[in-house]
This record gives C-alpha cells, sequence and structure tokens, in this order.
C-alpha cells in the first residue's frame, strides 16, 4: 500500500472516531439542557482543580504543536512528548481531586446527596476521562517511538495522529468545561 494513501487512510479513520465522541458528548450535553430545564436542578459550584486539569490539557497541546515542528526540522521531541503526558497526568489527577471536591461540598452521583446537576456532572467528566486515558496511552506509545528515534522529518505521522487527537481533547474539554460552567 502506497504511503501517502496508508498515511491518509489512518487520518480518516482518527476522524470519524472523533465524529462519534463529539456525537456522544453531544447527546449528553443535550441531555443536560433538556433536564437542566425540570424542576429539581441543582447549581453546583465547579471544583478549583477541573480549573487546573484545563491548564495542563492546554499545556499539553502546547506541548505537542512545539514537538511537530520539532521533528518537521529532523531532531527528535521526545523530551517535549514525556512533558505532555505529564500533563496529561496532572489532568486525571485533577479530575479525580475535583470529584473529591464534590464530594467534599455533599455532590455525589447516586444517593443521598445527589442530584441530576451532580451525576451530570461526574457522567461527562468521567467520560472525558476515559477518552484521555486513551490519549494518554496514544503519547505514551509516540514517546516510546520517538527515544527509538522512529520519526524523522519525512515521517512523523504517529506525532500528527496522537497530537490531532490530544487537540480534540482540549478542545472538547474546554467546550465541556464552559458548557458545566453555565448550565451546571
Amino acid at each position: 500500500m502506497n504511503i501517502k494513501l496508508k498515511n491518509a487512510t489512518y487520518k480518516q479513520m482518527l476522524w470519524i472516531g472523533m465524529a462519534s465522541i463529539t456525537l456522544f458528548f453531544a447527546g449528553l450535553t443535550s441531555a443536560v439542557i433538556v433536564r437542566s430545564s425540570e424542576s429539581g436542578w441543582q447549581a453546583i459550584s465547579m471544583p478549583k482543580s477541573f480549573w487546573l486539569s484545563t491548564l495542563a490539557i492546554i499545556l499539553g497541546s502546547m506541548l505537542l504543536i512545539i514537538s511537530k515542528r520539532i521533528v518537521k526540522k529532523g531532531k527528535n521531541p521526545s523530551d517535549l512528548i514525556f512533558l505532555t503526558f505529564v500533563c496529561g497526568v496532572i489532568f486525571a489527577v485533577c479530575q479525580f481531586r475535583g470529584w473529591s471536591e464534590l464530594v467534599n461540598q455533599g455532590k455525589f452521583f447516586v444517593g443521598e446527596g445527589s442530584s441530576p446537576a451532580s451525576s451530570f456532572l461526574y457522567v461527562i467528566t468521567f467520560a472525558h476521562l476515559v477518552h484521555v486515558i486513551g490519549g494518554l496511552i496514544s503519547v505514551f506509545i509516540t514517546f516510546t517511538k520517538s527515544v527509538n528515534l522512529k520519526y524523522t522529518k519525512e515521517n512523523y505521522l504517529g506525532i500528527e495522529l496522537t497530537s490531532i487527537y490530544w487537540h480534540f481533547l482540549d478542545i472538547l474539554w474546554i467546550y465541556l468545561f464552559a458548557f458545566l460552567l453555565y448550565i451546571i
């Protein structure tokens, strides 16, 4: 199979996957909009840790942009890719800390102290975290290949695909975070 065709196929598969993830979150946010207009909706203050996680995921995207530029110059971007992985781990830790803050506020996923708003907040942030874990796996594989000098200025598809997916997760989180700030 021709390399350009193979690369185009991988990119197309990634875009199809991201489109389906987008539809999944569109459904969740639509459900929030419908449910929030009904009785029993209780506002929740956004955990401070979610603000920090937002900075971490944005920084990870910026590091991948620089990584791609570096590899195009024929240099090895493994250090920056590793720092992107660290940013992703920080994002994940902040999500857990945010859930802990919610529990400390008496806001639970289910049971006494739960509400439709808190349940949706947990579901949406958990679903995004699951996708970030997929992104972390991709970043780790990309880092490993970079350390092993698998990428060149002519062949850096792995970095490009990982970057596209990470930027997608970044944009998705910014949308979800803003949405949750406004609705919840």
